[in-house]
Formats: structure tokens, sequence, C-alpha cells
């Protein structure tokens, strides 16, 4: 893949690239705790189908710029990061593909830049109306989240994910995982780029962001609204995901106004590594 610092919303981003030239761009955006190697079982099969592949470290993550600043990380300034990734590579309607805290965004950027937007892949993310009004009123969900309140703890948390080599990362990672989805070559890959420095920071500063964000909700008590998405969408979802009930894929796909949801009985939140070729093969089939 070729390897290029991309200045986008004041920031440097570091970008990956694969397939030929002319080939229609799609864009794949990694969560928590990944990078761009998280796409790692997904950019063969695009670039096979003859897709030019576009894969970001986000903001905060791996050889990508970190701002030091909570407030840098509010989900609408990671959505601009990647509208500059379109301009950049002069992709008007964009073919954008987002996991975990990607599809997070991912769901932004259709819902504030719908018109940048040709098709939207999620996996294992719910809609962000929907995922908000389940955490304020599920005490379930409340449960699955509660390493969203543990992130919120300045310095601690850091050294706590960080100390004897990312042990306490990695066994994160790994438990919420099938026994198969994570290698030990790939906790390596990872905690190269969790040492970068400022990294694991970022990494957590989008956590901090959107805590803050839900907060207004409580304290103000501001409704949660109820946005559609206009932009045909694919949402790919794992059964046993221990972080997000599957009981919110269908309320979002339903504010979809043309949506199409597949569930992965076996496969957990990390569904593009345990069900790799399936995955693919709905993500060909969609974005063409």
């Amino acid at each position: 893949m070729q390897s290029q610092f991309i200045q986008t919303n004041n920031i440097n981003l570091h970008v990956l690239t694969d397939g030929p030239e002319n080939g229609t761009p799609v864009i794949l955006l990694h969560g928590f705790p990944e990078f761009s190697y998280g796409w790692r079982k997904q950019i063969p099969a695009l670039v096979g189908a003859g897709f030019r592949v576009i894969v970001p470290d986000q903001r905060g993550y791996n050889l990508s710029d970190k701002p030091k600043r909570v407030s840098s990380y509010a989900v609408d300034i990671l959505a601009q990061d990647i509208i500059g990734l379109f301009d950049h590579f002069g992709i008007e309607k964009a073919k954008l593909v987002g996991h975990d805290w990607g599809a997070v965004v991912a769901w932004s950027v259709a819902l504030n830049h719908s018109a940048r937007l040709e098709k939207l892949a999620i996996l294992n993310v719910p809609h962000p109306d929907v995922i908000t009004r389940f955490i304020l009123e599920n005490s379930g969900q409340r449960k699955k989240s509660w390493y969203v309140f543990f992130f919120q703890i300045p310095f601690y948390v850091e050294w706590m994910l960080s100390k004897n080599d990312f042990h306490n990362l990695a066994r994160m990672l790994v438990g919420s995982g099938r026994k198969s989805t994570f290698t030990k070559d790939d906790l390596a890959e990872y905690k190269k780029a969790w040492s970068q420095k400022g990294a694991l920071t970022g990494m957590l500063n989008w956590y901090r962001a959107i805590f803050r964000r839900s907060l207004k909700y409580t304290f103000q008590k501001k409704s949660i609204p109820v946005r559609r998405v206009t932009t045909p969408t694919l949402m790919l979802w794992g059964k046993r995901d221990v972080a997000l009930s599957h009981e919110m894929a269908q309320p979002s796909i339903d504010l979809c106004d043309n949506g199409k949801l597949i569930f992965f009985d076996k496969a957990t939140h990390w569904v593009q590594h345990d069900e790799a070729d399936a995955v693919n093969k709905s993500l060909i089939e969609f974005l063409r």
C-alpha cells in the first residue's frame, strides 16, 4: 500500500491507499482501539474487485496528528476530517465504510453532509440518535457501556491501559472477540500504534468528547433528535457484541430511507475479522 500524509481540517492524517488509480474510491474508517490495520482483511478483497481503497489513521491514532484538547475530538470535527479527505482525492460523492468509532463518524457524515455521500456501510454501530436514547433509557446498555464511563478518568486510565506493555488494553481487545479474532502478530501491530507519542490519550479523547456531548441531553434536558438518513445504507452486525446490543440495529436501519440490515449470529463486535469473507462479499455487492 502507498503511505502518505494529507492535510485536512487543520491537521495531518496518515493515509494508506491501494488499488487501481482509476478505480471507484472507497474510504474505510477504523474504530477503537484499532487503526488502518483494522481493515487488513477487507483491503485485498476490495482492491481485487477493482476499487481504489483509501484508509486513514483517524486523528489521535497511530501516525496521524493528535491534538491535545478533548474538544478537538467532537464528532462534528471528526466528520470534517473525512470531508477534507474527499476534497483531497477529488471525490464529489463518496462510498464510505465505518466500523466502531469509524461508523460513528460515517453516520455523522451521512447526517450532516448527505450531499457528499453515495453509499454508506456501517459495521456494528447504531444510528447515533438510537444509541443516545438507549444509553439514557436502557439500564442493560448502560451496563454494557461501562468502559465509556471508566475512560473519562484522565491520566489513571492511560496508566492502567498502558502498563506492562499494554497488557490491559490488549486483554480488553482479545476478550471482546473470538479466540481466533486477534493473533499475536495482530497485537504486536496494535501495540506499535498505541505506543506512538500521545496516541493513547488521543484515542480516549474520542470517548471523553462524546460523553460531554451526551451530558447536555441529561443536564439541559434536551430532547434526543430523530434524524433520518437519506443515503443508501448497508448495516452489518455481529450479534455476539459484548458492548453494543443488537437490539439497536433494527431501530437504526428503520431511520434509513433505503437501508438493509444483515446479522451475523456467531460474529462478535469485530465482524469484519470474524466473518471476513461474508463481510467482503456483502460490501462488494453493495458498493458496486
